[in-house]
């Protein structure tokens, strides 16, 4: 099973190319700077104090070349490890969103808002790992190549730099668990704020129409300001974290310069060596407080990763069905399921089945073993069949991209669509008509012009087998009884099974399937059934 380490090792392995050559150019880069104090010193030993001409020269020279070093392997490591980072982080997101997009679908309890957090956000702390360990090992690579200077120019000062640079760290990182916790509460909780707020936005209308602003603004409120406490708890800590390393890096520093100092006044150090010992005691600031932040950085990447790992470990929505059906038939064979009974129908090839339910939480378990998110306790479903629920999503493009998104259908077979879904009505009454552009989620249009979108869209799929759940539910009575004789004349040589108390649907299907409220099934066309006053009672209303 993946894990955050799992993911962030990962990470390091697939950008290993990157990795490396920023890795080396990088860590050149802090050798340089750690060299520079060194170099100056030499410079006043041998040229300043000296008054030597060709030595000076000679310096100067060696200072150039280390600074052009210096500044073109930070220059070239820099963009390796962005271009690391980059395809990490595009790597991931393509891996969410695949997984988010598999045909068998995600069990996940994430709102499409929270999901979209960690597609953005959570890959792009991710792929920044790359970042973090190129930074930190440059940086402990340089505070050894300093530790090593230091032991050359002096002893004493030497061991207190390597005793006081890890006690240092191991303070610093005494601090990273918790750290690490608030970041994973800061993550998750702007990605429920982010989820909410996608969610909010695409129910706007109905809230508007039922006068619900006021609540909906409310519980917003109330989850933006605990996503804010959490944000400013992880800021908080990653400020003390800072400040602590940065207060004990001072410290550290003023005693090295004070140590050396007085080595000094005891002619243990020369002017030049002085120099270099005060210069890489201030260097070595610089590295300590890297580490430091990186520490932070890697609590926040690991958090991500977490929320990646989860999604990219959950479950299939869609179970495998015990019985595969044919293609073009759907099949239940005395299926008793969650407050079903015995229930039997087949749909086969120019076949219009309707099912109408009484109970809305039955007509939930038998769209879920429809879809195959469920498999029956009893008897046999096969799945053969695209199924299209009475909720769809439309996407931000034209009309004609959301009902043939492939551009598969020739003028007259979309004509054919449109007017089966009366969806040709719709772009009768849009200034643009096929080529109008929707906005996101197609929030301008009604329901009713929603629903008869998803409709031509499903039916423009044209797939062997079709499962539809109220797909007339937000239409007038003309065009639901316009939509039922469509229906049955364009998919006469498909199976079709329709989930539905419409008369219009169930007038014209050639087999409904009554499911009782409280259990008990009855079956036959809806003419024959209407004598049945339970069954009138629940359609005929």
């Amino acid at each position: 099973m993946l894990t955050d380490r799992g993911l962030l090792l990962r990470a390091t392995r697939r950008q290993g190319r990157w990795l490396a050559g920023s890795l080396g150019l990088i860590t050149l880069w802090q050798v340089c700077e750690a060299l520079v104090p060194v170099a100056i010193g030499i410079t006043v030993d041998r040229a300043v104090a000296t008054g030597d001409v060709s030595e000076l020269v000679w310096c100067a020279v060696g200072i150039c070349v280390l600074f052009a070093v210096l500044s073109y392997s930070y220059r070239f490591g820099a963009r390796l490890g962005f271009r690391g980072v980059q395809e990490e982080t595009h790597a991931l997101r393509t891996e969410v969103t695949a997984a988010v997009l598999r045909p068998e679908g995600l069990r996940s309890d994430r709102l499409a808002g929270d999901l979209l957090t960690v597609t953005t956000a959570d890959a792009e702390a991710v792929g920044a790992f790359i970042r973090h360990v190129t930074a930190t090992v440059a940086a402990l690579v340089g505070l050894l190549v300093a530790g090593v200077a230091l032991a050359r120019i002096d002893g004493v000062i030497a061991v207190v730099v390597l005793v006081g640079v890890p006690a240092i760290l191991a303070v610093s990182q005494l601090l990273a668990p918790a750290l690490a916790r608030r970041s994973s509460a800061r993550q998750e909780a702007l990605g429920r704020t982010a989820g909410l707020a996608s969610d909010l936005l695409r129910g706007l209308r109905p809230l508007k129409g039922l006068h619900a602003e006021d609540a909906a603004m409310a519980r917003f409120r109330a989850v933006s300001q605990e996503a804010g406490r959490t944000a400013v708890v992880a800021g908080r800590w990653e400020g003390v974290l800072d400040g602590v390393s940065v207060a004990l890096s001072g410290l550290f520093l003023a005693a090295i310069a004070l140590l050396a100092g007085w080595r000094a006044l005891d002619g243990e150090l020369g002017i030049g060596e002085l120099v270099a010992v005060l210069g890489l005691a201030q260097f070595v600031a610089e590295p300590m407080a890297l580490i430091a932040f990186m520490i932070g950085q890697v609590a926040r990447s690991r958090a991500s990763a977490a929320r990646i790992a989860e999604v990219l470990g959950a479950p299939a929505l869609v179970v495998e069905p015990a019985e595969p059906a044919a293609a073009e038939e759907v099949v239940f064979d005395r299926v008793t399921h969650d407050g079903l009974s015995d229930l039997s129908f087949r749909a086969g090839r120019g076949d219009l089945v309707a099912l109408a339910v009484e109970e809305p939480g039955d007509a939930g378990t038998v769209l879920a073993l429809l879809r195959g998110e469920a498999r029956p306790d009893a008897g046999t479903v096969g799945l053969g069949a695209v199924v299209v629920p009475h909720h769809v999503d439309l996407f931000e493009g034209t009309l004609r991209d959301n009902v043939d998104p492939f551009g598969a259908l020739d003028e007259e077979r979309l004509a054919a669509v449109l007017a089966a879904s009366a969806a040709d009505d719709v772009a009768g009454h849009l200034a643009g008509g096929l080529d109008e552009p929707l906005g996101p989620d197609a929030r301008t249009l009604s329901g009713g012009q929603r629903q008869r979108l998803a409709l031509a869209r499903a039916l423009a799929a044209d797939p062997a087998a079709l499962v539809l759940h109220d797909p007339t539910s937000s239409v007038d009575a003309v065009t639901e009884d316009h939509v039922a004789a469509s229906l049955r004349e364009l998919r006469r040589d498909r199976a079709t099974v329709v989930v539905s108390s419409s008369p219009a649907l169930l007038a014209r299907a050639d087999l409904v399937v009554h499911v009782r409220a409280g259990g008990g099934v009855a079956t036959g066309t809806h003419a024959e059934l209407t004598r049945d006053p339970a069954y009138a009672a629940a359609v005929l209303r």
